[in-house]
């Protein structure tokens, strides 16, 4: 009989030998530079793109800090009402609800982390640019300012 020590140092181990149990694979998005042109001049954000089902499911869940001049584009084409919400999400951020000409149709701030509320959802919007909690109030981002990413919008910088 093998000694209780053992038994316990054993079952201890099992973990270890085959691996924490499966998490689903987060999905992985590339980067892009997008500026929203304010009363003040151009901001400037280096953004994540959301444009698969996958991507657009996980989109800034399980974040614990973002860089100031972060972010993450959802793209809608063609342009739909879209609807976001905060589940698993951790941090607060703001919302730019973005038109197909690139403007800024309606921005929700400080959405509230893990909130299943829906935000947004009335407009027909191509984008949605998700960044840091507190970014829209502090570089005065408000409905009517200008989006300039070509990729979705067809503008130039």
């Amino acid at each position: 009989m093998l000694p209780r020590r053992f038994l316990l140092f054993a079952i201890l181990l099992l973990p270890a030998a085959f691996g924490p149990p499966a998490l689903a694979q987060l999905a992985q998005f590339p980067k892009a530079e997008l500026s929203v042109v304010t009363a003040s001049g151009p901001q400037k954000f280096t953004v994540e793109v959301a444009t698969s089902p996958a991507q657009m499911e996980q989109g800034l869940m399980f974040r614990r800090n973002m860089a100031a001049d972060a972010g993450m584009i959802f793209d809608f084409n063609p342009p739909s009402p879209a609807a976001m919400w905060m589940k698993n999400t951790i941090i607060p951020l703001d919302m730019l609800f973005v038109d197909a000409q690139g403007r800024v149709v309606d921005v929700h701030e400080r959405a509230v982390p893990e909130s299943l509320d829906t935000i947004g959802g009335t407009k027909l919007v191509r984008a949605v640019i998700e960044l840091n909690g507190g970014t829209a109030a502090r570089l005065g981002i408000k409905p009517g300012d200008r989006v300039i990413f070509p990729q979705f919008f067809g503008n130039a910088s």
